[in-house]
C-alpha cells in the first residue's frame, strides 16, 4: 500500500470512529505558523482510549505543541483530573491554551513553559501525586532523559508512551549517524534493559506516514 492509502484509511477512521470536531485546532496551529507534527486523529483518540483503560487521573506530556495531543488527553482524565504538559516555545504554549479553551478542557490543563529536561527537575521538587500516564513527543534527542524523569515520577502501573520510535523504519539500522534514530534506540533498548519498565513497540502507518509508539508499564515489586 502507499501512503496515499493509508491517508485514505485514516479519513474513513475519522469518519466513523474520531470525528472531525476538533479540525479547528488544526487551522488555528497552521495559522500560527505550528509545524504539522500533531498525532492523527485516530492516534490522538488511541490516547483517550489509553488514558481511560487506565482509568488516568493524572497525566504528563512532554512536548505540547498545539494541544491537540492534550485535548485528547484532558478529555480522558475527566472534569475532576489534570493533565500538566510541558512546551518549549512560548508561542505553541499560546496557541495551545486557545486550543484547549475552545474545546474546553482548558481548566484542567497546566501549561508549563520552558525546556522540558529545566521544568521535569522543578515538577518532581513539588512532590506531585504519581501520574497515571506520560505521553513523550518532544524532542526526539531526549527521549530517554524523559524517561528517566517519567519514572520518577509514576508508580507501578502506571503507563510511559513515547511517540515517533521507528522513523520510517530506519530504527532497524544499528548504524544509523541519524540524532532521532539513534535517540529511538536508546529508548527503546533503555525499555528493555530497566528493571522498572516492561514494554514494546507498536508500528503504525496511516496520514503521518510509518513510525511507532512504544508502550511501557512501570512494574512493582512483585511483578
Amino acid at each position: 500500500m502507499t501512503s496515499a492509502e493509508w491517508a485514505e484509511v485514516d479519513r474513513y477512521l475519522v469518519e466513523t470512529l474520531v470525528g472531525d470536531g476538533d479540525s479547528e485546532t488544526f487551522r488555528a496551529n497552521a495559522a500560527a505558523g505550528l509545524p504539522p507534527i500533531d498525532v492523527s486523529p485516530p492516534q490522538g483518540k488511541f490516547l483517550y482510549l489509553i488514558a481511560k483503560s487506565v482509568r488516568a487521573r493524572r497525566v504528563l506530556e512532554v512536548g505540547t505543541l498545539g494541544g491537540y495531543s492534550t485535548t485528547w488527553l484532558a478529555r480522558a482524565v475527566g472534569k475532576s483530573g489534570q493533565v500538566v504538559t510541558l512546551e518549549y516555545e512560548p508561542r505553541h504554549a499560546q496557541v495551545a491554551r486557545a486550543n484547549l479553551e475552545r474545546a474546553g478542557v482548558a481548566e484542567r490543563v497546566e501549561v508549563r513553559v520552558g525546556a522540558a529536561l529545566d521544568s521535569l527537575p522543578v515538577l518532581a521538587e513539588e512532590n506531585p501525586e504519581p501520574f497515571d500516564l506520560v505521553f513523550i513527543d518532544a524532542d526526539k534527542v531526549n527521549n530517554s532523559n524523559y524517561v528517566r524523569w517519567a519514572l520518577r515520577l509514576t508508580r507501578p502501573g502506571s503507563v510511559i508512551l513515547v511517540d515517533n520510535v521507528v522513523r520510517n523504519g530506519r530504527i532497524a539500522d544499528a548504524n544509523s549517524r541519524d540524532a532521532a534514530v539513534r535517540a529511538s534506540r536508546e529508548v527503546i533498548e533503555l525499555i528493555r534493559d530497566e528493571p522498572r519498565l516492561d514494554g514494546t513497540v507498536l508500528q503504525t502507518v496511516g496520514s503521518k506516514g510509518w513510525d511507532g509508539l512504544a508502550y511501557a508499564i512501570v512494574l512493582g515489586e512483585d511483578d
